[in-house]
């Protein structure tokens, strides 16, 4: 099955008030390319569900699409804390969900197991439980030992860029996973961006075309992240955006990146 449509029209498959998983990892295979057109088509209300999220998160924080946000992490790594989020957050205008590796990992892995929670140990001795009402505690049936509920997480469609994939979905990721195995199979709606789209690749396979819908052809989709081997990060960019937006010239940054 020929699963390749445009960018525009994978865009389409978002819906206003979707969870929106970002697949990739800090500031590495982001789905850059699928944000900036998102943004020009202005679906929002959007919860932002991201591992770690990075540049392409501030981006979309930033442009006022995002009303909630769940990730363990939120930042440029050695360039700093991500600008935008910080403003909004502290101007209140998003929510943020209190997350950690754990409650991500074994909320996705409830949905996976088709389950409403996955119980864990993490979390014990923290104030977690307590600004996260909504995560209980369970108890044991046979050992009678509490464990903590982590309460299955299922996104609305997961967005994730890679290195090559086929017409048919087939995902080569090449490393540094993160969650986005998890996150294809856990998604209602899978979209992968790809620097190239091949035949067969003469690779070991990380995402089946199965759990995909849509395949975009996107050459340095991931820009200005990297996306090994094609291409680095591209530090001096994230410099200049870190220096428009501490500066109040996010407007002005994203009319250029919109314009890209």
């Amino acid at each position: 099955m020929d699963k390749r449509i445009t960018l525009t029209e994978a865009v389409q498959l978002v819906r206003p008030g979707d969870t929106l998983a970002l697949g990739g990892m800090t500031l590495y295979r982001r789905p850059v390319a699928f944000v900036r057109e998102l943004i020009r088509q202005g679906t929002g209300d959007l919860t932002l569900l991201a591992f770690t999220a990075g540049y392409e998160s501030d981006l979309l924080v930033g442009a006022g699409l995002v009303k909630r946000v769940r990730t363990c992490y939120f930042g440029l790594e050695i360039f700093g804390l991500a600008p935008m989020f910080s403003q909004r957050v502290e101007r209140g205008d998003i929510e943020v969900v209190e997350e950690t590796e754990a409650s991500l990992a074994f909320g996705l892995r409830a949905t996976l197991a088709g389950v409403g929670f996955m119980p864990g140990q993490g979390w014990f001795g923290t104030d977690l439980l307590r600004v996260r009402p909504d995560v209980k505690l369970v108890t044991d049936p046979y050992s009678g030992s509490q464990y903590v509920a982590f309460p299955a997480i299922k996104p609305d469609v997961a967005v994730i860029h890679a290195p090559v994939a086929t017409r048919a979905g087939d995902v080569v990721l090449r490393g540094n996973l993160a969650v986005d195995c998890q996150l294809a199979m856990a998604a209602d709606r899978v979209i992968i961006t790809a620097e190239r789209i091949v035949e067969q690749p003469d690779e070991p396979l990380d995402i089946i075309g199965v759990a995909v819908d849509a395949v975009v052809e996107a050459p340095r989709g991931a820009a200005p992240t990297s996306c090994w081997p094609d291409y680095p990060l591209d530090g001096a960019e994230m410099l200049r955006y870190v220096e428009a937006c501490t500066g109040g010239g996010f407007d002005a940054y994203l009319n250029a990146f919109l314009d890209g």
